[in-house]
Order: C-alpha cells, then structure tokens, then sequence
C-alpha cells in the first residue's frame, strides 16, 4: 500500500498496476522509440530504392511485413502459447488465430 500525498488515501499500487497492465505507453511525436527509428529508416530507404514509383497499397505492404515477424516474435516468447500471446498484442484470441493463419505461422489448416 502507498500513501497519496495530496489526498492522504492509501491506495493499492499492485491493483493499479493491473487495472493499466494492458494499457499503451503514450509516447510523444518527438520522442523516437527504437521501433520507431526503425520503421522511419526503412520506409526511407525503400522509398529512395524504388525511385518515385510508388506501389497500390503500400500500407497494406508494411503492415504486412512488420505484422508476420511481430506475431512469430510473440508467438516464440510466449512458447506458442495463444492465450499470452493474444494478451500480449491486445488481441482477441480469435484474432490472434487468424492472423496466424493468414501468415502461415501456425500449423492449423
């Protein structure tokens, strides 16, 4: 149990905790994760490599190629165990199991 300061109530730090585990870090525009810099590198460079011609879709083309080596990433770290995975990602597990499908990472039909 902590202390507030300001209130004077006693709060439960590992029941806050858990009420923002699955909740997203906010990161300021200007502050560049590691992730980040990567993405912008490698946007950059394809971009300068294709020289002005720009693909259809090329959304779909850099969700797709960060995507798959996310999901075999998380899938190897949570021992292909779907449930943490999902947790992990913030997805539905059903999500989860078709997106694994649809990048030929799991062994279901």
């Amino acid at each position: 149990m902590t202390k507030n300061s300001s209130t004077g109530s006693k709060t439960n730090s590992s029941t806050n905790s858990k009420k923002n585990a699955g909740a997203v870090p906010a990161v300021p525009a200007t502050d560049a994760t590691p992730i980040d810099a990567t993405v912008r590198t490698s946007v950059r460079q394809y971009l300068a490599e294709i020289d002005g011609e720009l693909p259809t879709d090329f959304y779909q083309l850099v969700l797709s190629q960060v995507e798959a080596p996310l999901l075999e990433e998380v899938m190897r770290h949570t021992r292909n165990n779907q449930t943490r995975a999902a947790h992990l990602l913030g997805l539905n597990r059903g999500t989860l199991r078709k997106k694994l499908r649809l990048y030929r990472l799991y062994g279901e039909p």
